[in-house]
């Protein structure tokens, strides 16, 4: 019985040691990481603090994706303006259809004052007919605006993307108030879904959509087609 205390108590404090080295990281490619503090990001671009202190960035074209405060970004590929680049879109829910955000609030890290600040900043173009129809521009900066500017920042609305591997491109499927957004939505949703007909019979009854129902939608579609 002392043993199995001594084992249980052991366990528990490995957990816990794990937990509270956890950082963020930026994965290069498989097997290639660098550990540190992600300052930012601005869905081009990721800043990182490495361990011994220095300040990196690095481009969506060049890394795999990077894990901050507990959440993947990936690195994709991505129509703008005609032209193919790479953007990180924050994974929302995975399986055999994953759901992607992109813009929205990324929640810098506001530095002390007198300290260097990874300041992003983007623009986004919202467009229609899938994820080609949106331009998005922006720039990154160490230092950004001065320690004393206590302008609020613009909260920029995020876009949302829908893939099924295997089965054709990422479409976008950002949720507004239009009957005909809802009904582009809904068509996709059935489309990506047509293998359950419980999901596909209560997508066509949904009047508007929202975030928190499409998160909802993908996720039981999910739990039961793995």
């Amino acid at each position: 019985m002392k043993l199995i205390k001594y084992m249980s108590t052991l366990v528990l404090f490995s957990l816990l040691a794990l937990a509270a080295s956890a950082q963020d990281a930026v994965v290069i490619d498989t097997g290639n990481f660098v550990r540190g503090t992600i300052q930012g990001t601005d869905f081009l671009t990721v800043g990182l603090k490495k361990d011994d202190g220095t300040m990196a960035q690095y481009s969506a074209k060049d890394i795999k994706e990077f894990l901050w405060n507990g959440e993947t970004y990936v690195s994709k590929p991505f129509i703008a303006n005609k032209k193919t680049g790479y953007r990180f879109f924050k994974l929302v829910e995975a399986g055999k259809l994953n759901l992607y955000s992109m813009g929205g609030s990324t929640g810098v890290i506001e530095k002390p004052r007198r300290r260097v600040r990874f300041s992003p900043s983007i623009g986004l173009g919202i467009g229609t007919g899938g994820y080609s129809g949106v331009g998005i521009g922006g720039g990154v900066s160490f230092g950004g605006r001065g320690d004393d500017d206590d302008r609020p920042r613009r909260e920029r609305r995020a876009l949302y993307y829908i893939e099924k591997p295997g089965s054709g491109d990422m479409m976008e499927i950002t949720p507004d108030n239009s009957d005909t957004n809802t009904q582009y939505i809904k068509n996709i949703l059935i489309e990506k879904m047509s293998d359950d007909q419980d999901l596909t019979e209560r997508i066509k009854g949904i009047e508007y959509f929202d975030v928190k129902s499409l998160t909802s939608l993908v996720k039981s579609y999910n739990s039961v087609h793995q």
